[in-house]
């Protein structure tokens, strides 16, 4: 796809992006195609658990995600662990999306998977066919490449600078911009 668009990229919002969804936003590409792109959100934890939202949920303290502005009546997760859930779908090496919702759940309870496995998300960012191009070419986007300890962190107040930073050259000082624009 046109701007080296693929599945297991990852999204940086432009510093200055002034919609609230996605301010300093780093989104996950996990699907990435002609007919439009659907994300994850990866760094706005909510204050809700996941158990705290899910009838039948084994007690985990596990945080909820903002996944995007799309569809908020569903709930999706990403995960290491496709060699244990059926119909996931390899998004990077080692980053599975979506899968079997009960299993998933017998594994959590079992301990077979832990916490730091697995990010469940409310809702999605998506984009219809050509959007996310056209974003891209008015450099509302950067693109960047997804490494596991990205969307495993809980450092998730700094990872969109942790991102750009690694980026190197003027994407560090990119990085380094104040959130409050006064302050700049």
């Amino acid at each position: 796809m046109k701007y080296g668009l693929e599945t297991g990229k990852l999204l940086l919002a432009d510093p200055f992006m002034v919609d609230a969804n996605f301010k300093r936003a780093v989104i996950l590409l996990c699907d990435c195609h002609s007919e439009g792109s659907l994300g994850f959100i990866v760094n706005k934890p909510m204050e809700i658990k996941v158990n705290e939202l899910l009838d039948n949920f084994p007690e985990k303290e596990m945080l909820l995600y903002f996944g995007g502005p799309v569809a908020h009546d569903t709930i999706h997760f990403i995960h290491r662990k496709g060699d244990l859930v059926e119909n996931s779908v390899e998004i990077d090496h080692g980053i599975f999306w979506g899968g079997d919702f009960e299993k998933v759940k017998f594994l959590l309870k079992n301990e077979l998977i832990s916490s730091s496995d697995i990010r469940f998300f409310i809702g999605y960012a998506g984009w219809s066919p050509g959007q996310l191009e056209e974003e891209l070419a008015y450099k509302s986007w950067v693109l960047a490449n997804m490494d596991r300890n990205y969307l495993f962190s809980d450092r998730n107040n700094d990872l969109w600078s942790q991102v750009m930073n690694n980026k190197g050259g003027h994407f560090e000082v990119i990085a380094n911009i104040s959130d409050f624009s006064n302050l700049n």
